[in-house]
């Protein structure tokens, strides 16, 4: 008799690990058959992203006939960018944009190359970057960290600087407090241009730019004016300092799960949606200049020659003993990429 428990018992917990496993390969499936995924990111509703990836969400329940469905949480309600990896390598069906400086410190090193100052001179090379056998490597290396990359062609937009003094030539910046990022890259990218960077939270930002304490701030146009900085400084020189693209990202545990059907539809109705982003970016940089220049801003659109100047300072940033841990000769790996 007690033999026959045991071997019950035995056959018992297989079948349990074996249930076990085999929701672990259903993904984000409901009791219907439904696949839904969470998407989390730091954008308000109403801005472009937000609208893109509404249109995301359209596409993938639209063609995958309401078998797949995206749930979106914007102003950051999932949690941090960190909080989102973390769901994510724990296997959770957790999607969120991030960009290489972020793989960079997620232990892809070389992926950080594309945050670097005038690494691009417009939006063709950086989508030839992305289509390259350099990125499809780097790619690899990320998802073997445990992070899958869906889409790669989503701009987040051309990044500018906005000061209290004009911002002509790349020497107008010595000595200048600009508000960064606090990241290497960041930092660093600036500093070889000649200012003084100065991390600290965006949301710190208008008050330190009216009292004096930094000189400027930059990102892209709709993140300069919403945070009402052409209030209290009226300065803006379209330098373009980092084509700033993003991607999305999920965990790989979680991509696996999926079958290839469903993989396919997450990407490719992600990069359609990355296609309708960009048209709106586009648009939102129009009308983002038109408020600047109705609200006194005075705005200065570099020659080439001017840009030129910009480049050649931005090229000491490449060779900097705080990235030795890239691969050798990385720089021109990239730009040869690009051609």
């Amino acid at each position: 008799m007690k033999r026959i428990i045991i071997g019950a018992l035995v056959v018992l917990s297989a079948v349990l690990l074996l249930a076990g496993c085999g929701s672990g390969q259903q993904g984000a499936a409901n009791k219907d058959g439904k696949i839904t995924i969470q998407v989390g990111y730091e954008n308000n509703p109403g801005e472009p992203i937000d609208k893109a990836l509404n249109k995301w969400k359209e596409l993938l329940q639209e063609k995958s006939g309401g078998k797949m469905e995206l749930v979106l949480y914007p102003s950051s309600q999932l949690g941090s960018k960190n909080d989102l990896i973390d769901q994510m390598l724990a296997g959770q069906p957790v999607v969120t944009l991030a960009d290489g400086a972020f793989y960079a410190d997620r232990g892809v090193k070389d992926f950080g190359i594309v945050f670097g100052p005038f690494l691009f001179r417009d939006w063709d090379e950086c989508w030839k970057l992305t289509k390259s056998s350099w990125y499809a490597d780097q790619s690899k290396a990320l998802e073997a960290k445990g992070l899958k990359l869906l889409s790669s062609n989503w701009v987040y937009g051309d990044r500018h600087t906005l000061t209290k003094r004009p911002v002509n030539t790349v020497d107008d910046l010595k000595g200048m407090k600009i508000r960064v990022s606090n990241n290497t890259i960041q930092v660093k990218g600036f500093e070889v241009l000649g200012a003084v960077p100065t991390p600290m939270a965006l949301g710190d930002t208008y008050t330190a730019l009216q009292q004096g304490t930094i000189d400027g701030v930059e990102n892209p146009l709709p993140v300069l004016y919403n945070g009402k900085f052409q209030e209290v400084a009226k300065y803006l020189i379209l330098d373009g300092h980092v084509k700033n693209f993003t991607t999305w990202v999920c965990g790989a545990e979680f991509f696996h799960s999926l079958t290839k059907e469903q993989q396919d539809l997450l990407v490719s109705t992600g990069e359609e949606a990355g296609i309708y982003n960009n048209e709106l970016q586009k648009e939102s940089e129009k009308e983002v200049l038109e408020k600047f220049r109705a609200e006194g801003v005075t705005i200065v659109e570099p020659s080439e020659d001017v840009l030129n100047g910009f480049r050649e300072k931005s090229k000491a940033f490449y060779t900097l003993p705080e990235f030795k841990d890239w691969t050798p000769g990385l720089y021109e790996t990239v730009q040869n990429a690009m051609k």
